[in-house]
């Protein structure tokens, strides 16, 4: 065989181990970013999407937060105007996180209809005022909620 032939498939077997890693690890990584409205319609659509892992972006309910005395489980509901889902998260909250505040919760969603969340991040005006706007903000239950339907 020539030293050419040798090269070419040896590169090529290069690729074909580095692509099938590449997309093995994309797809063990890979998390969904959805609104409420958007996670009620996937797991209605297929009820195995309960064990995908999942962030979901949204507004926290008025009123709804809930802190056991040990500070380190809240229960709360989010909305993006249109479903409201219950979430339970488990750790240390932000600062900024409080009634009728930007989240996003990663987890996954409970057979049960409860988002268990692993990550609450709260987004705070004052520090992201110039970031793009929400799917959910488009909405008409959203902007109804803000006066600005």
């Amino acid at each position: 065989m020539k030293p050419r032939t040798k090269f070419l498939i040896g590169g090529a077997l290069v690729l074909g181990v580095a692509g099938y890693l590449m997309a093995s690890s994309v797809r063990a990584t890979g998390v969904y970013y959805l609104t409420p409205s958007e996670l009620s319609a996937k797991m209605q659509a297929d009820s195995t999407f309960a064990n995908a892992g999942v962030k979901v972006g949204a507004r926290v309910v008025k009123g709804s937060i809930e802190k056991d005395p040990g500070g380190k489980r809240y229960a709360f509901r989010v909305t993006d105007g249109s479903h409201t889902i219950p979430v339970v998260y488990r750790g240390i909250a932000p600062d900024t996180f409080t009634d009728s505040v930007d989240v996003v919760v990663s987890g996954r969603m409970g057979r049960d209809g409860t988002f268990q969340a692993n990550e609450l991040l709260a987004k705070c005006a004052s520090r992201y005022e110039n970031a793009p706007d929400a799917k959910y903000k488009q909405t008409a239950g959203y902007k109804a909620g803000n006066g600005r339907a």
